[in-house]
């Protein structure tokens, strides 16, 4: 909990638009779960009120972590600034858009069934490209500079980036079919909460597991610079191995629910 606590407050101290939008988005996140509990309109089989929670919690914890990693490099105040502000105001943008769907009652993604839900679902998808490209930057400079870091967590920064791209990368494949099922159509039986689907393959998986590389990687390197009292290349190795081992089982879902076999049937 102190670790989780430095970072927030080295946020906050940093970035203090950043943080507010990390808030809005808890806040948000707060008003979804009322809304699963008074409001019983369905979309798919679940409550419509489920994405935008899910998408609030996932936004918030990724602005969090583009904030704190933002402390490591070493950019100019001004750099700093144009990321931040380029990170939270698109995420929070795209998840407005979610929750204003979910109030509507209506899909947000994939959703053509009018000129007007066409437009909302394109502005997310240029919302979302816009983030991809703050990603790819990330990783260029995480190769190009020195990070603020042991070479072990910075190495695992450049994995998170890398694997985070392809995370996105299988968000698209959904788009190019307009669906996240393979097999079925959207919708049916699914996991608690996160509904990933349990009759057929899901791609939402993969894209979930991708997009939090980011958060799992380095925080495995973190830990293991903590406790593990050894050389730089003996963490780099550790580091590379659970990197090659998360990227697989990424690999292992992806082709799982291309296949159309569910997670869990």
């Amino acid at each position: 909990m102190n670790y989780l606590s430095q970072v927030f407050r080295t946020v906050r101290n940093q970035s203090p638009i950043l943080y507010t939008i990390v808030m809005i988005h808890f806040i948000a996140a707060i008003v979804c779960a009322v809304g699963l509990l008074i409001d019983d309109r369905m979309l798919m089989g679940v409550n419509v009120w489920l994405k935008p929670l899910k998408f609030a919690i996932s936004g918030a914890i990724y602005i969090m972590t583009v904030g704190f990693f933002m402390t490591l490099y070493p950019f100019s105040t001004r750099k700093k600034n144009i990321l931040n502000n380029l990170v939270s105001w698109t995420l929070f943008l795209e998840g407005a858009l979610i929750m204003y769907q979910a109030s509507r009652g209506v899909a947000s993604h994939y959703n053509e069934s009018s000129l007007f839900d066409g437009l909302l679902f394109a502005a997310m998808g240029i919302l979302i490209g816009i983030n991809v490209l703050v990603m790819i930057l990330f990783i260029i400079e995480t190769m190009r500079l020195k990070l603020n870091t042991s070479k072990a967590i910075q190495f695992a920064i450049l994995l998170g980036w890398i694997i985070i791209v392809v995370g996105s990368w299988v968000g698209g494949q959904m788009i190019s079919q307009m669906s996240h099922n393979v097999g079925i159509v959207d919708g049916g039986a699914g996991l608690p909460l996160v509904n990933w689907s349990t009759l057929g393959g899901d791609l939402r998986i993969a894209h979930f597991f991708g997009l939090h590389g980011i958060q799992v990687i380095p925080l495995f390197a973190f830990l293991l610079h903590k406790k593990w009292k050894t050389s730089s290349r003996n963490q780099i190795l550790s580091v590379t191995v659970f990197g090659l081992g998360y990227a697989s089982w990424i690999a292992f879902v992806y082709y799982q629910a291309s296949q159309g076999i569910p997670l869990i049937g």
